[in-house]
């Protein structure tokens, strides 16, 4: 059985003083024993201060990028084994905005998801199409492309031991998501590609849906099969938002 994930992509948003009173909102809303696994990912500054506040609690922490290399001369970058040591448990790899806004290419996302994997983080890939390839029907062979560059360097095992996130592109921050049969379909050929290399290993992986993900449409979004929770953005800033998305979840 796949337990579900639940992780709030904070982005370039917060303060000290901000993240205080979410975290405080959070921890009083939060069950003991929340249905799904509840990650949250703020900014690089804060990380360290939020592996304070959320000490011995439900929440884990993760970060919003990794660099590909482990140390040296890399200006600005923050390597795997620093999120480790502050206190992270899992990192995103190949967010959209990272994709389009840096020109991340498919092989530097590969390289970034086995450096965190290296370090025993656990990566959430990032993978998706924008609004021209769905247009164009062409999200199979553009989600399959992301995806095989990291088979191809990973493995199926190192796969099944993070978490993908299906993020189509022209559903991120729009507020038009996709209808839970078309992250469906998506997340079920995401689950066929990687168990035509283990199936064992396809059955445990567990794929996220993110995008314009809100209270109101993730129940019927994670009632389907192959959507095993969500990569939360503008909702995971708002407590009850965020606990009502959680409270959602169900296992796999």
């Amino acid at each position: 059985m796949r337990h579900p994930i639940v992780a709030g992509n904070w982005k370039m948003h917060g303060s000290r003083v901000e993240n205080a009173r979410l975290v405080e909102e959070l921890l009083a809303g939060c069950p003991a024993t929340p249905a799904a696994a509840c990650v949250v990912c703020p900014p690089f500054v804060y990380l360290q201060e939020l592996a304070r506040l959320l000490r011995d609690s439900a929440f884990s922490l993760g970060g919003q990028d990794v660099c590909a290399d482990a140390q040296g001369a890399f200006t600005g970058e923050v390597s795997a084994a620093m999120l480790k040591d502050v206190g992270c448990e899992y990192v995103i790899v190949g967010h959209s905005e990272r994709r389009l806004l840096y020109r991340e290419s498919d092989q530097l996302i590969a390289r970034k998801f086995a450096a965190a994997h290296a370090r025993g983080l656990i990566p959430i890939l990032c993978v998706g199409e924008q609004l021209a390839d769905r247009e164009a029907g062409r999200t199979r062979e553009v989600v399959a492309r992301q995806l095989e560059v990291v088979l191809e360097l990973c493995g199926a095992s190192a796969l099944g031991q993070g978490v993908v996130a299906y993020e189509p592109v022209w559903a991120i921050g729009t507020g038009r998501n996709a209808t839970p049969e078309q992250a469906q379909e998506v997340q079920a050929f995401i689950r066929a590609r990687i168990a035509a290399r283990d199936a064992r290993i396809a059955a445990a992986t567990r794929i996220l849906y993110g995008g314009s993900v809100k209270a109101g449409n993730a129940a019927e979004l994670f009632a389907m099969p192959d959507v095993d929770g969500g990569l939360i953005g503008g909702a995971s800033l708002k407590a009850d938002e965020f606990l009502a998305i959680l409270a959602t979840a169900r296992p796999g």
